[in-house]
């Protein structure tokens, strides 16, 4: 299906180009968007019309979208996890969490559709570089380091919480025990048997 984009789209061409793409993702995709609309002579007329005008809607956007870019990128997040001793998450750090912690840090309003994860999900401990895509071929690029929670309390390998209690606390609490334990009584000696008579 040929289309007349409306907008810049990655490999398929610039605005005013036209595109043949398969028609679902036209139907799909470009249409409901408003990225494209079928190429027929109709359209074609009208879109030399309103070249101007779609040229300017469309460098507008990409400026919003240059201004969000200058707001997050180079940014350095830490996420702080649950993990095992090996590095190993319980569980994992998504997009959504990224977004929100780019968000927190920065004021700004990435989507978790924007945040590019090579791998889906990250479920190490470890420095990340993470790039977002934030429309119009704008990019930012973020670095997330995702650490172990540090706290008193340690968590072991099945994810429940060990508490760490020192030595001074366990022997005040071994000497508390001792002065309320009850007094034993003193054993008597066993009856000797008598010799039977």
């Amino acid at each position: 299906m040929n289309v007349i984009l409306l907008e810049k789209i990655g490999k398929l061409g610039e605005i005013g180009d036209t595109a043949n793409v398969k028609s679902g993702y036209a139907r799909n995709f470009l249409f409901p968007q408003g990225k494209a609309i079928p190429a027929t002579k109709n359209n074609l007329a009208d879109f030399e019309q309103r070249k101007s005008e779609l040229m300017a809607a469309h460098n507008e956007k990409v400026g919003v979208a240059q201004g969000r870019a200058q707001k997050v990128d180079g940014a350095s997040l830490v996420i702080e996890v649950n993990a095992s001793d090996e590095g190993k998450l319980f569980g994992s750090v998504g997009t959504r969490d990224i977004a929100d912690a780019v968000n927190a840090k920065a004021g700004s309003d990435v989507t978790k559709a924007e945040v590019l994860l090579p791998h889906g999900v990250i479920r190490d401990l470890g420095d990340y570089e993470i790039a977002l895509d934030l429309g119009h071929d704008v990019h930012a690029s973020i670095s997330v380091s995702v650490v172990g929670l540090q706290s008193a309390a340690g968590v072991s390998a099945d994810g429940s919480i060990i508490e760490e209690i020192d030595e001074a606390e366990a022997a005040e609490a071994d000497a508390t025990a001792a002065e309320s334990a009850p007094a034993e009584a003193p054993v008597e000696d066993a009856e000797e048997e008598k010799p039977a008579e």
